[in-house]
């Protein structure tokens, strides 16, 4: 586990470059970031704060069991969520965590993932707003985005944001690790965006950055009649080629 302060830098780091407006990621006070900090607590954006300018103070230190003890109760108010977002912080003077920070808790506390990204990349919306969206979580079309983002991703339909989004992530994801022994890479949020995980912030950055350049090749390729997805077989033994083990060690991923 990193120290506190390569943490923090790591996690600016990677909240500053989905926000690049050039990238089309996230605009204004959309999209979050978070990072696993200790066994007991972890970084997150603070509410309505922009992740192109995000800064040291912007990051919200959590403790984990806090927000996680919602997703366990069957009756809950906005206010109850309200409440146990603020006293989950660390530091009591510090900002007010995203509301997302719900689900950002759980899947930090899956086995392997250090850092977790969400924003409302434009190209992938543009698919998850249409009757296609689920198609485009478990069918593929790359070589590449096999290796950036996994055989399939893991679809989870609308809900309210906040505990009940939290809860779809949940179960999407335990879905995803149940059929495929693994954690997942991405995850997609119908009418809403695109959540990525990894052990690092590189691999954070490539499942977002490839899983926006597919989408923008889906959309172009759907005006020609398209998209061409690969074989299932020929999607399995990408996944398993040892060239390409060899490539996701060498970026990082």
């Amino acid at each position: 586990m990193n120290k506190p302060s390569e943490c923090r830098a790591a996690l600016l780091r990677l909240s500053h470059a989905l926000g690049d407006p050039r990238r089309q990621l996230a605009i204004l006070g959309e999209g979050n970031t978070s990072a696993r900090l200790t066994e007991e607590t972890f970084l997150v954006k603070a509410s309505g704060t922009n992740l192109e300018t995000l800064r040291e103070e912007d990051l919200v230190e959590c403790r984990s069991a806090t927000i996680l003890e919602l997703l366990n109760k069957t009756t809950i108010s906005d206010s109850d969520v309200e409440t146990a977002l603020m006293e989950s912080r660390v530091d009591p003077a510090s900002k007010k965590p995203s509301v997302e920070s719900l689900f950002h808790a759980w899947l930090l506390n899956l086995p392997g993932v250090g850092f977790v990204g969400h924003t409302h990349a434009v190209a992938v919306n543009s698919i998850l707003c249409s009757p296609r969206a689920r198609e485009f979580a478990e069918k593929r079309i790359l070589p590449d985005e096999i290796v950036c983002c996994d055989i399939a991703s893991v679809f989870v339909p609308y809900t309210d944001p906040g505990l009940f989004l939290a809860l779809g992530v949940r179960d999407g994801v335990n879905g995803f690790v149940r059929k495929y022994r693994r954690v997942p890479r991405v995850v997609l949020l119908e009418n809403h965006g695109i959540i990525t995980l990894g052990r690092t912030v590189e691999a954070v950055l490539a499942a977002m950055f490839m899983a926006e350049k597919t989408a923008a090749i889906w959309l172009a390729a759907a005006t020609l009649g398209g998209p061409k997805f690969l074989p299932p077989q020929e999607v399995g033994r990408i996944a398993q080629r040892p060239d390409e083990e060899v490539r996701q060690k060498i970026l990082n991923i």
